[in-house]
């Protein structure tokens, strides 16, 4: 089996990691969940990160030939277009996508947004198989965190998104819309029945108490024996409890309103007005106070 190069590249203001994978006898590489800079305060976006990562595979004679997406991500814009733009690559993520364009479509009210998934250029169901050179690469979808989540097995690796984070810190949250903690058990389980030394690779770290570095690799074995939220022994219904009752408690991401309108069109903004300038949506609710409270 060959195994794929993997270079890891950490964005620290959105706590994600994104990774370029290879093939080394080809030198044909996919990136997996860029980052796009995006200064909620100013409205500034910026490619740099990206840029650091084309960069960095000129550099090594790796030529990108996909962007591959985990999920519609709600912390962080995706710069897959930036990169598609720079290589030619083409931009990739699970096909039930078209769930949570549909989830989202009223929620922005972006009624020209096409729920089809017609914005990305590869949809990919469960078990569907690609090469990136002539490494084979399956799909797995893992719903639970969003509908349409999945992990990329490449190898003895694989890269499960948002769905588990490092074994100290545990488990992704599933109160998003279209999110369910019993299907998140299920879809952990799934990975989690892989061989014990395949390598899993997260998209997110947040240093868990205690610990003073971040980290993103860890293994099955590792998460079966010390997961805080999902070691042998948990049954679907403790976790389910479990992780409920801590999403009830979580705050909202930072970037979710940005992001999801963003995400969902492939990394896509709408075209820039005559001033130059994009804009995004803002969802306003007005509260709703009796008039006996205003007496």
């Amino acid at each position: 089996m060959i195994q794929p190069f993997i270079e890891a590249f950490f964005d620290e203001p959105t706590n994600t990691i994104s990774y370029l994978v290879g093939d080394p006898a080809t030198r044909i590489a996919a990136v997996i969940d860029p980052v796009l800079d995006f200064d909620m305060a100013s409205g500034i976006a910026d490619t740099r990160s990206a840029e650091r990562i084309v960069a960095f595979a000129r550099n090594h004679d790796w030529r990108i030939g996909m962007v591959l997406e985990t999920h519609a991500h709600s912390d962080h814009l995706s710069a897959a277009p930036f990169i598609k733009s720079d290589t030619d690559a083409w931009i990739g993520i699970g096909a039930h996508i078209r769930e949570v364009q549909k989830i989202f479509r009223p929620v922005f009210a972006m009624d020209d947004l096409k729920t089809d998934g017609s914005d990305f250029d590869r949809l990919f169901e469960d078990g569907d198989r690609f090469a990136i050179g002539g490494l084979e690469v399956e799909v797995l979808h893992v719903p639970g965190h969003t509908p349409a989540d999945v992990a990329y097995l490449i190898g003895d690796a694989a890269f499960v998104g948002d769905t588990l984070f490092m074994p100290d810190y545990g488990t992704a949250r599933a109160d998003f819309p279209g999110g369910d903690a019993r299907t998140l058990y299920r879809s952990i389980r799934r990975l989690l029945a892989l061989p014990d030394a395949t390598r899993l690779f997260l998209c997110h770290d947040y240093k868990a108490p205690g610990r003073d570095d971040y980290r993103w690799e860890t293994t099955v074995g590792e998460q079966r024996r010390s997961s805080v939220h999902v070691h042998d022994g948990v049954s679907e219904d403790d976790f389910v409890a479990m992780r409920e009752k801590r999403d009830a408690g979580l705050s909202v991401p930072k970037l979710l309103l940005p992001s999801i309108q963003v995400n969902i069109r492939a990394g896509h903004f709408d075209e820039a007005e005559a001033n130059g300038v994009t804009y995004l949506r803002i969802p306003v609710k007005w509260a709703k106070h009796s008039a006996q409270a205003d007496q």
